[in-house]
């Protein structure tokens, strides 16, 4: 079963989960606030997705301009980026959709469609 790891109050995350709903895919839903992603958990999503690690943060979070992650990021190895991410579930970009073999950060729906095979 696919994991759709979300912050409901996000409005990405609603389109995401209603177009999953609407579509009839099946998913086990997981607040990234309340449960955040562990150290190993983002590490294994990052290999799985081939994205860089940049991508996983929420750029357009509050937290993440507040720490001034723009600026600090570039200086950060991977494993320190893999532990900020895993410190708080606000700093990761969201939605997440995590398949047996794939990891899809953020929501378009044709790349989701592809994958859901919708």
């Amino acid at each position: 079963m696919l994991k759709f790891i979300c912050y409901p109050k996000c409005t990405t995350c609603q389109k995401a989960k209603k177009w999953l709903d609407d579509n009839g895919v099946a998913y086990e839903m997981r607040h990234i606030k309340e449960n955040r992603p562990e150290f190993d958990e983002l590490t294994n999503w990052h290999r799985k997705s081939g994205l860089p690690l940049k991508r996983f943060f929420n750029t357009s979070g509050l937290l993440y301009k507040s720490l001034e992650l723009k600026d600090k990021l570039p200086q950060m190895t991977e494993d320190e980026m893999l532990r900020l991410l895993s410190s708080d579930g606000m700093l990761v970009k969201r939605p997440i959709l995590v398949g047996d073999d794939f990891v899809l950060v953020g929501f378009r729906e044709a790349e989701w469609e592809e994958k859901t095979k919708v």
